[in-house]
């Protein structure tokens, strides 16, 4: 993956935990801090009264005892649950490794209490302190503007520097003291679904056979990357075959830079054209972009406030190596344990605008190579998150003998960062 798209990849606290974690295997190994956090529980779950999918994010990071190089394991079979208001209790499901999902009807509520509960298949347990789900005020105004020089020079390669900026204006509550931050989702129509390295996609195979003297042809789904035997008079076989998504699909991707605010100097007052964001322009297809005003709790605001400023550190040898970013879900049995992440609960307002692009000046980013080849309007997506230009797969075998080759086509596989579902408040 370029260096451009890898970051921007959707905002996760195991991405940034990871990048304040690495720089401690340079301690002696004697400090404790060392012993603290070469294997370590990352816990990242935010409550909110979306109507969207609760996870809580369950993995182990772990350094190589010869490398020193970090690594990341999901934490599986774990029971997972949240405890709301000292009284009824959710409990979450493994929908992949490492993450856990609240039932699909469950939103969280302003003014409740909310408290992460997690026992590991070895009985070790662990618990969050209770987070209070502060309001939020609604989004009055969004402001989106195209700028040819939103990223600084030499930031991205190619040159890159295009971007939206997005400012906000809403109204603090008076008489509180509150706490904010700001983040960004961007919807764009993906023709890519599934790549094979060195096979094909099969979606399908017939399978014939004899019933009650009866010749029975039924066809089995495979779904799946099928490898191409070796051809060892091929010198070069490293390649990809690409196939095109069956049904309509969105790819998301989400800011990977913290927004933070603390209301204490404009307490009840007027939020004016605050920069939020500032969104690359990646294609030049038209995107849907949905801005997020996340209301924080104190000990929530701390933790990002802190993660902020040590993700910032220009890594230098005169840089102090950074504390441990424990966070608060702790071990029961043993509250000395390091535990990284955070459990929190937050209400959120959002305010979305479809992006057409027209007023782009400038090419996008996934619009040419480095070569100069421009790339085609509706590959650009790919090309940015793979670096490459598309290679169709083989056509498939026809259904009835005699027919004509059909193009294999692949699902559009939901996710964190796919959906088929057409996203509210896209035109068509």
């Amino acid at each position: 993956m370029n260096t451009y798209f890898s970051s921007f990849r959707p905002f996760t606290l195991l991405g940034w935990l990871l990048f304040v974690l690495v720089p401690m295997a340079c301690v002696d190994p004697e400090d404790i801090l060392l012993r603290g956090t070469v294997d370590v529980i990352v816990v990242d779950g935010t409550i909110t009264n979306l109507d969207e999918p609760q996870l809580i994010k369950l993995n182990r990071s772990r350094a190589d005892p010869v490398s020193g190089l970090f690594g990341v394991l999901p934490v599986t079979k774990a029971s997972v649950k949240v405890r709301i208001d000292s009284a009824q209790t959710v409990s979450a499901t493994e929908t992949v490794d490492g993450t856990y999902r609240l039932p699909g009807d469950f939103r969280g509520q302003a003014g409740h209490a909310y408290q992460l509960q997690i026992t590991f298949n070895d009985g070790t347990e662990y618990v969050s302190t209770q987070q209070v789900m502060p309001p939020v005020p609604p989004i009055d105004n969004v402001s989106i503007r195209f700028n040819a020089t939103a990223f600084a020079p030499g930031q991205y390669p190619k040159g890159f520097r295009a971007g939206y900026t997005c400012q906000v204006t809403t109204r603090d509550p008076v008489d509180q003291h509150n706490y904010y931050r700001w983040d960004w989702k961007l919807w764009e129509k993906q023709k890519w679904c599934r790549s094979c390295y060195q096979g094909n996609y099969i979606d399908s195979v017939q399978e014939n056979y004899v019933q009650n003297g009866v010749l029975v042809m039924v066809r089995r789904a495979v779904e799946d990357c099928e490898p191409i035997p070796r051809d060892f008079s091929v010198t070069n076989f490293e390649h990809w075959y690409d196939f095109t998504c069956r049904t309509p699909c969105w790819d998301i991707s989400q800011n990977a830079t913290l927004h933070l605010f603390d209301d204490q100097l404009t307490n009840g007052g007027a939020v004016n054209g605050r920069q939020v964001a500032v969104v690359p322009l990646l294609t030049r297809q038209p995107a849907l972009l949905e801005i997020r005003q996340v209301a924080l709790t104190a000990s929530a605001y701390r933790f990002y406030d802190l993660l902020q400023q040590q993700t910032q550190k220009t890594g230098g040898l005169a840089d102090t190596p950074p504390a441990a970013l424990v966070g608060n879900v702790t071990n029961r049995a043993n509250p000395r344990e390091v535990v990284v992440g955070f459990f929190t609960a937050s209400s959120i307002a959002t305010a979305r605008r479809f992006l057409d692009k027209k007023d782009a000046t400038v090419l996008s980013y996934g619009a040419y190579d480095e070569s100069g080849q421009i790339i085609e309007f509706d590959d650009e997506l790919f090309f940015v998150q793979t670096t490459r230009i598309p290679l169709p797969g083989a056509k498939g075998k026809p259904f009835v003998p005699g027919g004509p080759d059909r193009y294999i086509t692949a699902p559009c596989i939901p996710g964190e960062t796919r959906t088929p579902i057409k996203p509210d408040g896209w035109p068509d």
